[in-house]
């Protein structure tokens, strides 16, 4: 029997774990075609702006999974419910300021673009 009920049985715990994995591989492999696909058609030097802006996006979209990802793994190794509490307070914290920071980097190039398609209409 378990010392207590926080305590997960080591096959369901590996089950998980593996799960996780799985999980992550489908969706880096997902990824990987969304990024083939963006990219089809569009040489490096003659990307236009919403094509850059998409790769920027889908760059943020592989790094939060990945947060996630990481997160979930911690998880399932978590060994009491304070690790679990600190676990999802630290990626709290981290996801806040790096949403921030692509909101920022969005928002530039929103504006950046904006602005070179009102030079160029002129």
């Amino acid at each position: 029997m378990s010392a207590s009920p926080f305590d997960v049985p080591t096959d369901f715990r590996d089950l998980a774990e593996r799960g996780v994995e799985q999980a992550r591989t489908a969706f880096e492999g997902f990824l990987a075609m969304a990024q083939r696909t963006a990219g089809a058609g569009a040489d490096a030097a003659g990307q236009t702006a919403a094509q850059s802006l998409a790769a920027r996006v889908l760059g943020f979209t592989e790094q939060n999974a990945k947060a996630a990802f990481d997160l979930a793994g911690k998880l399932v190794r978590a060994r009491d419910p304070q690790e679990v509490l600190a676990l999802q307070s630290e990626y709290m914290k981290s996801q806040i300021a790096a949403l921030q920071a692509q909101a920022q980097e969005i928002g530039s190039a929103l504006q950046k673009g904006m602005t070179t398609i009102g030079r160029d209409a002129a």
